[in-house]
């Protein structure tokens, strides 16, 4: 189902760095609050997903067990990863797309919101493809595109939606987490709306950032919870 390991990472050379306004907003002042948040964001994003640290090993196994509570899970390597949509049965492999921080948002994303996390990753809601996005996968992709949207490996975001999303990392320090949930409940929702299938998840996830670049462009936007895809959480 999940296909090559070219899967991951392929959609990241032709999404490109599009920005929005990027011709009238130059600079902006942070408050301490914001540039300590934002300092404290990047800092993650640099962290490689080390197979041979203990934590990393650890946060691996919760994951497993926040999606499988019922199933044992016979090793770090094995077959049963790929129920969860990694490409083989090592998902360290995987992670060299975006590192620790993919692993961190799919656990954030599971412990905080687990009736969303699950209905997604057994592909409950609406009228599913026959050859459907592998899970795991696709969130790494959602990561690493949540990324690039908002400018945040500069030194600031010079685009509109990273600095309005400077705003609510503000006001909320959970704030990258908490969009991460959004932006992978707003791309299976424009999964089910394109009946899409695999081959055309790259279209779905370009369709998605635009949507979700628009929302964050907003200006009565002014925490997580004014996003209007922000109730599909809790649908």
């Amino acid at each position: 189902m999940v296909g090559s390991r070219s899967w991951i990472g392929g959609i990241f050379s032709r999404s490109g760095n599009k920005r929005y306004g990027s011709d009238k907003f130059i600079d902006y002042p942070l408050s301490p609050l914001q540039e300590e948040r934002l300092q404290r964001l990047q800092e993650r994003l640099q962290v490689p997903f080390d197979e041979t640290r203990a934590d990393h090993q650890e946060a691996l196994k919760e994951l497993w067990c926040a999606a499988f509570p019922n199933i044992a899970l016979t090793g770090l390597v094995s077959e049963q990863w790929k129920d969860m949509g990694w490409q083989g049965p090592n998902p360290s492999t995987d992670f060299r797309g975006c590192g620790f921080i993919s692993l961190e948002n799919l656990l954030f994303f599971a412990k905080n919101y687990p009736d969303s996390f699950h209905r997604l990753l057994y592909k409950q809601g609406g009228e599913r493809a026959t050859w459907e996005y592998p899970f795991a996968a696709a969130g790494i992709n959602v990561s690493f595109m949540l990324i690039q949207m908002l400018d945040l490996c500069s030194e600031k975001p010079r685009c509109l939606p990273g600095m309005n999303f400077i705003k609510l990392l503000g006001e909320d320090e959970q704030a990258f987490d908490v969009l991460y949930c959004v932006a992978f409940e707003m791309m299976d929702a424009q999964w089910l709306a394109m009946h899409a299938s695999y081959m055309e998840f790259n279209e779905v996830l370009r369709v998605t950032r635009t949507q979700l670049e628009r929302e964050l462009s907003l200006e009565d936007v002014n925490h997580m919870q004014d996003l209007p895809a922000y109730n599909l959480l809790f649908q």
